[in-house]
């Protein structure tokens, strides 16, 4: 085994890239995020961490909602677009038309594939930022995106971040839960 050290650093392989919606002073803001996933199945949550110094972060805590958007690969572009640029000197409203859903204050990207509609749950200040977690309210999908009630992830194509770098799904490796089972009959 031919290991080096890296230090200690928050690596995951790959994240998802994700867009994080909030109401600033009642105005649509959206976030690039990476630092996110599934809190909790039952009651359903997932989580986010934000930056303290970022304007999402205000958005959040005025309204105790946000939402998490999945952009496709397609929208690399405005995803990008809204890591760089700060809602507090730019307004980025208009980069995605906006719908709300049952909380009525968390926006959410129309033109995204997948939204997930949260409330707080907790924060926890985790140093330079703030881990969200949020119940989920809803989940809204393109009807063409979706599969047997539930998002299809190929049809969908969304964007992973690793290293500096978007990336897209490749094709699947294998059955979960019965992949393994292989193992068991050795």
């Amino acid at each position: 085994m031919d290991k080096v050290q890296l230090g200690p650093q928050p690596y995951m392989s790959v994240m998802p890239a994700l867009l994080v919606g909030a109401n600033v002073k009642g105005k649509p803001n959206y976030m690039t995020a990476a630092w996110a996933t599934v809190a909790c199945m039952a009651p359903p949550m997932v989580c986010v961490a934000v930056n303290h110094a970022r304007h999402t972060a205000k958005g959040i805590e005025e309204n105790g909602t946000f939402s998490l958007n999945v952009p496709s690969a397609k929208q690399i572009v405005e995803t990008d677009y809204c890591g760089i640029t700060t809602g507090a000197r730019a307004d980025k409203s208009k980069v995605f038309e906006s719908f709300y859903g049952k909380l009525e204050t968390a926006p959410m990207a129309a033109g995204c594939p997948v939204n997930i509609e949260c409330r707080v749950f907790k924060a926890v200040d985790c140093g330079s930022h703030t881990l969200y977690i949020g119940e989920v309210a809803e989940v809204y999908a393109d009807r063409d995106c979706a599969k047997d009630g539930k998002p299809d992830i190929s049809k969908i194509d969304p964007l992973v971040y690793s290293q500096s770098a978007y990336w897209q799904i490749g094709k699947q490796a294998g059955k979960a839960f019965s992949a393994g089972m292989a193992y068991k009959k050795k």
